[in-house]
């Protein structure tokens, strides 16, 4: 009888670890057939929460990697959340405080000033939204630590859709550095009266950035981060006081200084769409947010950070284009506007940007080469949270790398709002818009799982999905004839011989 009750209780031990590899399999496959573990994982973070209303959700254990630890004993990721919500504002109004800014009298030139200054608030209250449903999304799926894994899970959890916003998202901060170099070029020229081939100007402004951008951790560069915010905001006040006070702007001919409530007559398509997107590219941060989020000792306080940065946003934004080009006229303006100034101010004001200039390159150069460390050498022993030689030495080519490649982009689109422009068009649109109209569409059906519906939601959740369709329609829209207006602005401008011909030494002085 003891033997054949040993046989019952072997018989169901056996049968119950046949269950579980029959699961564990079926998991596998779809997993395979998803091409994705990333899709798996986020069903499991709701199954998890809803657990208590029976809702039967198709899942994989998370347990294994939200607990793993390296080599060395250390939990992943816990050795980077060291920034509070104050560092965090630091780092980002450093991401948004920079001399793009200065695009902003340009633009208000071409759309009319009271459509520019529409437009500003108009973006600055789509990224404030768009940031809030980033911080929801990231809340509710927190293993989700990048742009390329939110991307993943965006678009249907295959593996190409990671690759592809991988792409983007590294292409879109190679570009933002490449700006910087071209920005660093044109200080240098302009205070020294081209004393060097431009070419050699960019790879000093390279180099210098690269220094900074060395860094392993926000927080050690979050001081700097400050410092950079503070001269960039003197910068802008400078030239604000520089404009109103100078007796003419520089290049004056005799033409009265004027300035238009709408756009003048004869704009074309590809001026007006080029002014939007300089200042949709000045707004637009987002790709950034879930890393920064990642690293903060409380998530949680993530929104108090996107309140603090869009107000200040509106604010300057609004007084810098405005003051700027109602002092210094439709004809004279420039872009960036310091060359609308006399040279003395021109130089001062100028000058108290450059923290900014290699900074703000910086911080994408070190937000980019973090993914690159993070996704190739996470898992292995000795790398991302050790000091060791190699691990320096791995981290410097990757910088390296990077920065080679703003260089060339800097040589080869010497155009500063044609630039602001191209990058806008390309990323911005997914970045800025179609993610995170995407984002909230699944939260939503993550709350009601099978039984999601439009009529089934409340008011505001109705609301809040035809806004998150909109964000949609307004990124394609960027993408498409943004894209095509970006490119002829390139063609025009090099037509129009403004810099001479890419790896030019001709001066880009301002």
């Amino acid at each position: 009888m003891k033997n054949s009750v040993t046989t019952v209780n072997l018989m169901e031990i056996i049968k119950s670890q046949l269950d579980k590899l029959k699961d564990n399999k079926r998991i596998r496959y779809m997993a395979m057939w998803k091409n994705s573990d990333l899709e798996s994982e986020a069903d499991d973070i709701s199954l998890i929460q809803r657990k208590s209303e029976n809702e039967n959700f198709e899942a994989k254990d998370l347990g294994e990697e939200s607990s793993a630890l390296d080599g060395e004993g250390v939990i992943y990721g816990e050795q980077y959340r060291t920034c509070s919500w104050v560092h965090t504002t630091g780092l980002i109004l450093s991401e948004y405080i920079v001399l793009a800014i200065m695009s902003f009298p340009w633009s208000y030139s071409v759309l009319g000033l009271f459509p520019g200054l529409l437009l500003t608030v108009f973006v600055a209250l789509t990224t404030l939204y768009t940031g809030l449903i980033i911080a929801e999304f990231c809340a509710k799926f927190p293993h989700l630590r990048n742009i390329c894994d939110i991307g993943q899970v965006l678009f249907g959890g295959y593996r190409w859709a990671w690759y592809a916003t991988a792409l983007c998202f590294l292409l879109n901060n190679v570009l933002i550095q490449g700006l910087h170099v071209l920005v660093g070029a044109k200080f240098l020229n302009t205070v020294t009266n081209h004393s060097v081939c431009t070419v050699g100007f960019s790879g000093i402004a390279a180099i210098i950035s690269l220094v900074f951008s060395f860094p392993r951790k926000f927080i050690s560069m979050s001081f700097l981060g400050y410092f950079a915010t503070i001269t960039m905001f003197v910068s802008v006040i400078l030239a604000m006081i520089f404009a109103g006070v100078q007796s003419h702007p520089d290049g004056y001919d005799g033409t009265p200084v004027v300035y238009k409530a709408f756009p003048v007559k004869g704009t074309t398509y590809v001026n007006g769409m080029g002014a939007f997107l300089n200042i949709v590219y000045t707004f637009v941060g987002q790709v950034t947010y879930p890393q920064f989020i990642a690293e903060m000792k409380n998530p949680k306080d993530f929104k108090k950070v996107l309140w603090v940065v869009c107000i200040s946003q509106v604010v300057l934004y609004g007084l810098v284009g405005s003051i700027v080009y109602v002092y210094v006229g439709e004809k004279y303006i420039t872009a960036p506007a310091y060359g609308s100034l006399i040279r003395a101010f021109k130089i001062i004001s100028f000058s108290f940007c450059v923290p900014t200039i290699v900074y703000a390159g910086a911080l994408y150069a070190n937000v980019s080469a973090k993914f690159i460390f993070f996704t190739f050498f996470e898992r292995k022993p000795g790398y991302v949270y050790s000091h060791s030689l190699k691990s320096w030495l791995v981290w410097l080519f990757i910088l390296v790398v990077l920065w080679a490649i703003a260089f060339i982009i800097a040589e080869v689109i010497p155009f500063f709002s044609d630039l602001l422009s191209l990058m806008s068009s390309l990323f911005d649109c997914w970045f800025g818009f179609v993610f995170w109209g995407l984002a909230y569409i699944r939260l939503k059906k993550h709350q009601y799982g099978e039984e999601f519906s439009f009529r089934k939601l409340s008011f505001k959740q109705k609301i809040n999905i035809i806004l998150s369709y909109c964000l949609i329609g307004i990124g394609l829209y960027i993408l498409g004839p943004g894209l095509y207006a970006s490119v002829q602005s390139i063609i025009n401008s090099y037509k129009a011989n403004l810099y001479g011909t890419v790896f030019s030494c001709a001066s880009n002085g301002i």
